[in-house]
């Protein structure tokens, strides 16, 4: 417990324990002053009750003694014994714990035997039929199971309110633990992305600059002497600077996502990545429509991060055992891509999936798959949409041959 926090407990509880001996002053003052100095001491051990188990206990005890020894009778301030024997199991120590408890059974000895021996003995009366031996014995018994009964139940609802106070500690310390890890990760993804950003803008741009540096020279060394290859120079020049356009604002797009790094992918390796999904076990069935168009080195990239992030949700959230549709539509103005898998849970599994499909017991935390491939597809100039019906969960994309204007 912190300073401050100490600071804020005692004072609440002294305000507590001055409201607590207020109320039993009235009762004391009849009494006259060893009720008020009883009084007073179980206030002082209410005020300490939760900074200082120990101590409080200790101060109880001495007031019991005191009250006792002065031959008093009980008096509402009596009840702080309670609090303070829950306090020692809610508040105090491990040792502190258990001598409350131990407490708990020597105060139920010493109050029976108080109540039912030494208190009528002194003022010279039986509690009830005081003659008899076998009465008296049932009444110091019946004293000493009431008066035990208190305590333990006092000292049991402190132990329990102990626990779920360590439960709901340990709760919390578990979720700072995860939210620190996922943030270790996040460090650590964002990273690895800046480094394969780096590794695509070398790869991607790299050789469209090679290429119009090539051609500038070409062109003005040819300027003079031939006109002609100097204007297709150029023109070769403007398109292939437009493409590198492109791709660069892909390329930065990209470093909002979290993927690891990966050698630089086209359209050639998508067999490769088709295979390797087979080889995991999920059954792709591969159509191809139309004639292919040329692509840009970004809109390839596009093509095969959105195709491969749609197998991998298929092998992680669907179905393992019911096939995958991979369509592919080329026409002269690009190509349409389709990932069709059924859902986990509709697979006739129990349990609840998640939004794309997820089997019982795989995390609840968001999901970047498919804001991925949407922003690749849109940064492309294309459209996405991903939705599941009837038990399917499909993903389709639209990618371009040109870049977006």
């Amino acid at each position: 417990m912190s300073t401050s926090t100490q600071r804020t407990t005692l004072i609440v509880d002294g305000v507590l324990a001055a409201l607590f001996l207020v109320a039993c002053s009235l009762f004391a003052l009849v009494g006259g002053w060893p009720d008020v100095i009883v009084s007073v001491l179980f206030a002082a051990a209410l005020a300490i009750r939760r900074v200082a188990p120990g101590a409080s206990l200790v101060v109880a005890w001495v007031a019991a003694c005191v009250q006792m020894l002065l031959l008093r009778d009980l008096q509402p301030a009596d009840v702080a014994v309670f609090v303070v024997v829950y306090s020692t199991s809610a508040h105090g120590s491990r040792a502190v714990r258990w001598w409350g408890l131990g407490s708990a059974g020597a105060g139920a000895v010493l109050a029976a035997v108080y109540l039912a021996l030494v208190k009528p003995f002194v003022d010279g009366v039986g509690v009830v039929a005081t003659s008899e031996a076998l009465a008296t014995l049932a009444w110091t018994a019946l004293l000493f199971g009431a008066a035990l009964a208190g305590l333990v139940l006092a000292w049991t609802i402190g132990l329990l309110v102990r626990t779920v106070r360590d439960a709901r500690e340990q709760r919390r310390r578990a979720e700072f633990d995860r939210r620190e890890r996922e943030h270790a990760e996040y460090r650590y993804v964002v990273e690895q992305e800046r480094s394969r950003i780096a590794r695509d803008m070398h790869d991607v741009v790299a050789h469209s600059l090679a290429v119009v540096i090539a051609q500038a020279d070409g062109a003005r060394f040819a300027a003079r002497t031939r006109p002609e290859a100097a204007t297709e120079a150029l023109q070769t020049i403007s398109g292939v600077a437009r493409d590198a356009l492109g791709d660069v604002r892909m390329l930065l797009g990209e470093l909002r996502h979290r993927e690891g790094s990966s050698p630089q992918p086209a359209l050639d390796d998508l067999d490769d990545l088709v295979e390797q999904v087979r080889g995991a076990g999920l059954d792709v069935r591969r159509t191809e429509r139309g004639d292919r168009v040329a692509l840009g080195a970004g809109h390839q990239i596009a093509v095969y991060r959105i195709v491969q992030e749609g197998l991998t949700n298929a092998l992680r959230h669907g179905d393992p055992d019911a096939p995958v549709r991979l369509e592919f539509d080329w026409d002269a103005d690009g190509v349409a891509i389709r990932v069709e898998n059924a859902m986990y849970h509709a697979a006739g599994r129990d349990g609840e999936g998640e939004a794309e499909g997820d089997p019982p017991g795989r995390s609840t935390a968001p999901r970047h798959g498919i804001p991925g491939m949407r922003e690749r597809a849109e940064l492309a100039g294309g459209s996405f949409a991903a939705e599941a019906a009837d038990g399917r969960f499909v993903v389709t994309a639209r990618i371009p041959a040109q870049a977006a204007a």
